[in-house]
This record gives structure tokens, sequence and C-alpha cells, in this order.
């Protein structure tokens, strides 16, 4: 073999290497989770499964490269991994889709998961192929069957009219978590509040644990992620108050966080859309009625964002009708307003103007009494008022409470004084602070019957009720005689009927009330005719445990062992997009806590670990078809090979920035593995060759990298990995090319170690390489090395001299160097000593070995 400087790399077939592996890996499946006889630790890697809309696009690439990269490194350490992949193959689009093409949507689906699939096979990702699974099968979407009737048995399961989320373009009903500034997160259009009767999951009554469990998840989810959660399941902690409303027998409660400003409530606002308010408005007059009437019409067409917005006008009607304060005796104006949601709290608020700016807001717009009953000026400490005096000495007159009060009056100022300080104005709560007051009025209420400590939520139940075809079939039966009763386990699945013949134009009801065969059946309790229900679920519910399923997808006697759930749930690592913040993975937390509750698992959370990803972007702007800038999976993988593509994307930058197409480099990475490919060509030694005889620096380099790698893959520093190994790279073709070096033994240490590593990111190149070197069997299977200790050790180091932040010069230092000869070293350097000028050295931070900071005036 030559060894004479190699010519820069032009490049090599990757193609023909990419179909050589992949052929390979099809025959012999090597990345199979192992069953009970794999002694190895598990570990658990899954990336959120896609929806089958059509070719893999690069969020795809990138979110799966991640998966795969921390699937390959736990491999490497000797774990046994689990790396499943399904589609999420029920839904709106595919339905849309079919409607639009005239196709039906189990057609367009399953084409889809085969482009897909084929996909995916041709990036080199290291899936376990045998436990695929689709949403959309039958063999699935029973145990969505199952779960729903266990949750039914619970009282989890229920049904109920109420306001929903109505999207006017796909005509069905949305989850709050569904609605995007007043739009479907789905497909864009208008959404409306409609009254239906629907199925919900009863959520809310996990709330507290919801909320309170995010602390398990510290540290091991992405902050951000974990503060959505607890922004949008609002938990607040108060007081129901309890209103007598004049002319009506029962009373009426309403949650308040401040119970200590009941003295301040000058009016009551219900929801224009709440049952109340029509309750209220049929005792009034014909005027009012109408005036009502035209008002909800207007506010059913506004979504809740817009209702609960600050900075709009404020909009009411005045329903003719009075409140009681419980604790004065006042009578209060009832209004109906759209800044008060019907499923918020109990529908209706007390109104305290003074202390909260909504509530201010709408008073100056309708003339309405405010009232202050916090002085936020006086102190809330006890401390003793500081005097001030003018320059004579004379203390300066502070003025009267009035004085001050009156600086601050919320009527004059516009601004609700919502900050701590002494209760004014209300009785015997007079004096107190804030938190004290809260507490006194919480008692003082329970004392008379008016009221009690309570909570509540921003978190609504969720509704999973869908008036469309493609989705799991709601397993309920509603009888002649009113009754709804459950489809017998023995007797799910409940297979959707054949499409073909139903009309999937959205309508505002089901397809399936259309299909008279199926629709019609018998009630199991008395066999007389029967109706199932026409509604299908939610999606949300497919993908609320389908990382359950992977682990016995083919099992048609329980929808998972719960001696496979612990052995490898809950999952290790899970990779996705931030999207999915408050959709997915709070649906996936409350179903396990319900599983937990049934004794199906051991464990409380789904995820151990959440790795976001950022968005692949384009000029900076999100790729998209209709704006023209889409960089499409299959033309990247055409012209650049696989390989080229996931190291690009993996250098490209931190895992959770958004990477914008223009700085990724296929091309510079396609060099890089033609470097890595040559280097592996080069080495003249035999695979027996004795390491330790070889280039003690190089050697250096290749144990850095093997003791560093495995922590910067825990850290998703993946871009700092694929500059190690591109260092790397460069240090054995400089030892190649000095003269003899192709037979040093170093060389091939560094060329098997570049291969062992360069698996996570170029599978199919790595593979390649670990051939050439004389290995059979897969590189990816194979235990990286451990470091020797020896080699880690540094003679030498780089100290880095800075004089007021700026660095000014760096020196080559011993490893143990002291601070005090450090200093010296620093002081005596001529780079430092000229860039000192005249100027004195005031202080000296020094840090051995590597850093010396010198402060000057």
């Amino acid at each position: 073999m030559s060894h004479t400087p190699a010519p820069e790399p032009t490049g090599f077939d990757t193609h023909a290497i990419q179909r050589k592996w992949q052929e390979r890996w099809e025959k012999a499946d090597p990345f199979r989770a192992g069953g009970d006889e794999d002694t190895r630790p598990r570990k658990y890697v899954l990336a959120m499964f896609p929806y089958p809309s059509g070719d893999l696009h690069m969020g795809h690439a990138e979110n799966y490269l991640y998966s795969d990269i921390v699937a390959r490194g736990w491999r490497h350490r000797g774990y046994n991994v689990l790396n499943p992949i399904g589609w999420d193959s029920f839904g709106l689009p595919a339905e849309n889709a079919a409607i639009k093409r005239g196709a039906e949507p189990r057609e367009w689906t399953y084409a889809n998961i085969d482009q897909q699939k084929a996909g995916f096979r041709s990036y080199g990702v290291s899936f376990d192929w045998s436990r695929e699974l689709h949403t959309s099968d039958p063999e699935y979407y029973r145990w969505n069957q199952w779960l729903f009737q266990r949750m039914h048995e619970r009282g989890l399961a229920y049904r109920k009219e109420s306001p929903v989320n109505w999207c006017v373009n796909d005509q069905t009903v949305l989850a709050n978590e569904q609605v995007v500034d007043g739009h479907c997160e789905r497909c864009g259009g208008e959404v409306v509040k409609k009254k239906l009767t629907q199925w919900y999951f009863k959520i809310t009554d996990y709330a507290d644990r919801l909320l309170d469990d995010l602390n398990q998840l510290e540290g091991f989810w992405p902050h951000k992620v974990l503060q959505m959660q607890r922004n949008w399941i609002g938990r607040s902690v108060g007081a129901d108050i309890d209103f007598e409303i004049e002319g009506r027998d029962e009373k009426i409660t309403v949650f308040s966080t401040r119970p200590d400003t009941l003295h301040g409530a000058t009016f009551f606002v219900v929801a224009p859309d709440s049952d109340l308010a029509a309750e209220l408005v049929a005792g009034s007059s014909d005027e009012v009625r109408e005036r009502f009437a035209k008002y909800l019409d207007a506010v059913q067409k506004e979504s809740d964002i817009e209702r609960q917005s600050t900075d709009r006008p404020k909009t009411g009607v005045f329903l003719d009708r009075y409140a009681i304060n419980p604790v004065n005796g006042e009578r209060l104006p009832v209004w109906a307003a759209d800044y008060v949601l019907a499923d918020y709290g109990h529908g209706a608020v007390m109104a305290v103007p003074a202390h909260d700016q909504r509530d201010l807001d709408f008073a100056r717009a309708f003339d309405l009494p405010i009232k202050v009953v916090v002085d936020t000026t006086a102190p809330i400490t006890g401390a003793i008022p500081v005097i001030e005096l003018d320059d004579d000495g004379v203390p300066i007159d502070p003025g009267t409470e009035e004085d001050s009060l009156d600086s601050i009056d919320p009527a004059k100022t516009g601004i609700a004084l919502t900050g701590d300080g002494r209760m004014i104005n209300s009785g015997p709560l007079d004096g107190l602070s804030k938190r004290n007051a809260i507490a006194r009025a919480i008692e003082q209420l329970e004392s008379r019957g008016t009221g009690r400590a309570a909570k509540t939520y921003r978190l609504r139940d969720w509704l999973i009720s869908r008036q469309r075809f493609w989705g799991t079939p709601i397993p309920m039966i509603h009888t002649d005689d009113g009754r709804i009763v459950p489809v017998p386990d023995d007797q799910l699945p409940l297979v959707l009927p054949d499409a073909a013949g139903l009309d999937l134009t959205p309508k505002g009801t089901s397809p399936l009330g259309g299909a008279e065969e199926w629709i019609r059946t018998t009630d199991p309790e008395t066999g007389a005719p029967a109706l199932r229900d026409p509604d299908t679920m939610d999606t949300f519910v497919d993908s609320s445990w389908y990382f359950l399923r992977f682990l016995a997808p083919n099992d048609a006697t329980q929808a998972f062992p719960p001696k496979e759930a612990d052995k490898w749930a809950p999952v290790d690592a899970y990779v996705g997009g931030v999207e999915h913040a408050i959709l997915h993975l709070l649906y996936a937390r409350f179903i396990t806590k319900v599983l937990f509750d049934m004794g199906y698992v051991e464990f409380t959370e789904p995820f151990s670990s959440l790795i976001n990803q950022g968005m692949v972007i384009l000029g900076g702007a999100k790729m998209s078809k209709s704006k023209g800038n889409l960089v499409l999976f299959k033309d990247e993988i055409d012209a650049h090979g696989a390989d080229a593509l996931r190291v690009a994307l993996a250098f490209a930058g931190p895992v959770e920035d958004d990477k914008d197409w223009n700085d990724v480099s296929t091309t510079g990475a396609q060099k890089f593995l033609s470097r890595a490919l040559r280097v592996a060509q080069d080495v003249d030694s035999e695979t027996s060759v004795v390491w330790a005889e070889g280039d003690a620096s190089l050697r250096r380099v290749t144990h850095r990298l093997l003791a560093d790698a495995p922590a910067l893959i825990d850290q998703t520093k993946f871009n700092v990995v694929v500059a190690r190994l591109m260092d790397l790279v460069n240090s054995t073709r400089k030892v190649i090319d000095a003269g003899a070096g192709a037979s040093d033994p170093a060389v091939r240490e560094a060329a098997e170690a570049t291969a062992m590593i360069l698996d996570l990111f170029a599978p199919h190149t790595a593979e390649e390489m670990w051939e050439i070197l004389g290995y059979d069997g897969f590189v990816g299977l194979v235990p990286w090395r451990n470091a020797d200790p020896m080699l880690l050790v540094e003679d030498s180091v780089k100290a880095v001299i800075q004089i007021d932040g700026k660095v000014r010069a760096t020196l080559d230092v011993p490893a143990k160097i002291d601070s005090a000869e450090l200093e010296r070293l620093a002081r005596a350097d001529e780079r430092v000593v000229r860039s000192l000028g005249d100027r004195e050295i005031t202080r000296a931070v020094v840090r051995p070995p590597k850093v010396v900071s010198f402060s000057t005036k």
C-alpha cells in the first residue's frame, strides 16, 4: 500500500454503499431488541411517531436522526435497546385528502406509509421493524376501545352537553388544546362555539397529580415544556362563594382567588354562553332578551383566546337582575360579558374593579362603581415608616391617607391595584395583610355557610368525540329507552365499515351515521334494536399509550403485557418537537396515571427524559409548499446520500436550535466522509497489531474522544462529537501522510475508533470502513472501547491570558503548574507586557493551569 500523501478526496459511490448495507441490515435484522435471554441492561428510545401525510421531510430527517444517534450510542455502550417505529395513521388529513382525491382514507394512508417506510430504510435508521404498528389497524384500535370501556367503568369517560369548539371548515369539534389563536390547529379554519352533547375523558380529576408530578421531571424535560404544562393546567387556589340572585331560589357559586376583596365587589358577571345566562335572561324584559340574543350571537363567533385578550374593548349586556353580596347584603347588578368563559370555575365571577384589571376596564366602560378595599401604599411588614427631611431638616409632610390613595385611584388612573397592602373598607378584615385577610375571609365564609376553600384549574376535561369517519369508533350503544351501554369486550374491535358508498364530506354529523347497516345493532342486554354511537375518537387517544403497545404489538389477548412494561418502560429517551408540549404529552401523562391506578403499570410518568429538537427552516422561514421554500428529503438523499444528510444535520448546531438549511452543508459532509473512508483504505497494518506501540500524540486524540463521547451523547451535544470526529480524521491523515505512517498501529486504532463512533451519524460509511479494516459483522453492534486513563493525562496545556476581559496571549504550561508560577509566567510574557503599556495591574485572578485574568487601571 502506498504511503505517499493522499490526494484531496473526490468522493465515493455513496449510493452503492447505501444499497449494500441496507440489503444486509434488512436480511440480518440486527437492530431487533433482545428478549428474555438477553441479559444486557435495557434502554427504550422512541421518536414521536409520524403521521403518514406523504414522503418524509426535513423535520422527520432531524427527529429520527437524533433518536437514532441515541439508540446507536446505547448499543455501543452495552445496552439491549428498543427503538421501534409505527404510524399515527388515523385523522382528519387522511380523510380530507381522500375526499379531495375521490379515494378512500385507507388507500391514501397505507400508500403513504409504504412511501415513508422506504424513506426510513434509505436513511439508515436502526429501527426494530418487527414491532411496526399502525393505529388505523383494527388490531391496534381495538385496545383504544378497551381503554375507553375501562375508563367508562371508572367514571372517567362520560357524555355531556356543553359549548364546544367547532371547526367551521372540518365540521367537527376540537379540544381546547387544538385551537390556536381562534383557528383549527390542523386546517387553520375558523373555530366558533357550538353547544353539543359529546364524549369527554375526565382529565380534571388528575389535575393536581399532572401538575405536582412535573417536579419529578425537572432536569430531565426541557424547562420550557414543564412551564407550558404548568400554565395550561393553571391551578388557582381560593374560595367558592355562594351568591343569592333575586328571584332565584338556588344560589350561584363563584370561584375567587381573592375572597378578601368581597367588600369591593360592585357588580356580578356571567358568561353569555352559559346555561345560567340563558336562565337569568329568560325572566327579563323583551328588550333585554333581544339585546342579549344579538350579543350571544356575536360572542359565539369569538375564540376563547380573543375573549380573554386584555387589549380589546370590553363589551356586555345588563340582564336586569341583581345578585346579593353575602358579606354586606349589597345588590350587585348582573351583567353578561364575553371576558368570562362558561367553562371557567362556575361560569360566573364577582367583579372587584379596583383590584382586577379586566373588571376595572369593564367598570370604566359602563360607568359602574369602583371601590378600593386594599391600600397598596400601606406597609405590610410592621416596620416603622421612614420620615423624610427637607434640606433644612424639616420633616416633609407625607400627606393624609386619603391623599395617598387619591394619587393611585383606579377610577382615575385606569390601573387596578393588584399589589400587596392592608385591607380597608372591609369591616372585620380592616388592617390585615392580603395573605391573612384571605385566610380570615375563608374562615368567615365557612362559619356563615356562604363559602368554602376551593381550587380551580384552567385545564378542562378532554373532549374526545369527532364527527368524522377516519378514527376509532366509540364503542357505545344507544338503546331505544334512552340508556347508553358499552359494546361488550368480546365484541371488540368494533370495526369501521367500508368507506365505499359513504359521503365523507364534512357536514356537521359523523359519516358513520349514514352507514345504515353498521349503525344499526341490538341492545346487548335486551336484544332490542339499538344504534351505535356515530362519532369517532380524537386521534390523540391513539398516541396517548402507543409507547406501551410497542412492547407487544402483535398480542391479540391484551393491550400490552404488564410484565413487558416492567422490563422496558417508562421510555428512557423520547424525541420530538416542542409543538407537542401540551397536546400529546399531557394526554400521555394522564393515560399513564390512569393505567397506574388500574394496576397495569408500575410508573406514573411515561417518558423519563424528553429531547426537543428545533425546526429545519429555509431563509429564516418555516418550510412550506405554499411558500415554495420546501427542501425535499428524497431529493437530498438522491443528491448527496443518507450519510451526508445525517452528518450535515448533526453538525449544524445544538439539537434544540432551529437550523437554517442555507447553513447546512451536505457537500462538506460528503467530503468529510470521503476522507474518513480513505483513512480506512490507507491503513496498512493487521488487526492484531499492538496499539501501544503507535504514535502517542494520535493515540491521545483517539482516547480523549473515546472518553468524552458517551457524556457528549448523553448531553445531546451531537455537533461536538461530529467536530471531534473530524479532528480525529484530520489527525490520522497527518500521521499517514508523514511517511510510513499508514503502518503505525495508532493509525489503525484511530480508524477503528472513527468507524465505531461514526456509526452514530453515518452508519453506511461506518460499516464500509469496518469491513475494509478487516472485520466481519456489523460495527453498529460493536461495544465501544474504554479509554486508557494514562493517555488522558495531559503533559502540557494552553493557558489563556486575559487583560480586562480580552485575550492577549496563550502559553504552553505544565499541566500541574501552581498559581504563583503561572502568574509569574503570565506577567513576564512579552505580549502581556506590550499590551499593558503604562497601565497598572489592580487584580489578578489565576485558575491553574488554564486561565490568568488581569484587571487594570
